[in-house]
Parts: C-alpha cells; structure tokens; sequence
C-alpha cells in the first residue's frame, strides 16, 4: 500500500519561487559535473520505504499549506557535507500543484496516508505567473479559491 511523506519547505514563499530554486540546483549540479538529480536528505531513513516507493511522492508544505508535491523514485544511502550519513530522497524534477491543505509546523517529515492527500491540481510550469501573496491568502482565508 502506498504511503507519502509530507515535508516543511522553509525560507520558500511560493510555488514558483521553490521551482526556480530546484530548477538552479540542477544547472549547479550540471556544471559541476556531480549527479544531476534532486535529492532531499535527511538523517532518518524511512522505515515504510517500500510503501513510499510504490507510488509515494514527498508532499512540501509552503507557508503553511500542502501546495505542490513530487514523485519519490528512489531512497538511498549518502552522506552530507559534514560527513554524517543520512538517507538520499531522490525526487522527480516535476513538480505537481495539489489543492491546499493547511498544515501547522512541525520538524522532519510525517507520513501522510493516501486517503489524507490532497488531490492533485496541474503540473507546474516555469512561466506560471504567481498571483500576489496577500491576494491569494486572502481569497483562500474566504474559502473562494483552494491553492
């Protein structure tokens, strides 16, 4: 059975502003000849890693909402900069716009069961333009839109 992750993305205030941000973490890692691929670590590996590779995709949470999700395509072993050993998320470039969801903060990851998704909206695209910030908080606080 499938399971997710669900993740804090911090110092992000958009959709758009996370993407640009993977999309330059690809063009350093191009230049620098490393491993082209997005990878998230953290120190605990997942111990429901099967089920989150049966479909699973790491959910981010931006200013306080589940936005936009990615596919996980692989967990492994790595190491960070520092030396310490930690777990490799590696993650599908593409990222997918999903209904709000609110979610409060917490540290680390939480599994989230497929049935407490939200439901996917659209892939998101380099040239989306955003609407602005406090326009689309307040249009989502009267319940008018849903991301």
């Amino acid at each position: 059975m499938t399971v997710h992750l669900v993740k804090l993305c911090v110092g992000v205030d958009t959709v758009q502003e996370f993407k640009a941000w993977q999309t330059e973490r690809l063009k350093q890692l191009g230049r620098a000849r490393q491993n082209v691929e997005l990878c998230h670590r953290t120190l605990q590996t997942p111990r429901r890693g099967a089920e989150l590779l049966d479909g699973g995709s790491l959910y981010w949470v931006i200013k306080g909402f589940i936005l936009v999700r990615q596919r996980v395509l692989e967990l492994k072993p790595d190491v960070k900069d520092d030396g310490t050993a930690c777990c490799a998320i590696v993650l599908d470039p593409e990222l997918v716009a999903t209904r709000a969801q609110a979610r409060r903060a917490f540290q680390g990851w939480r599994y989230l069961s497929v049935t407490d998704a939200p439901t996917d909206m659209r892939v998101v695209e380099a040239e989306d333009e955003e609407m602005p910030k406090a326009m689309r908080a307040d249009l989502r606080e009267l319940r008018l839109i849903e991301s």
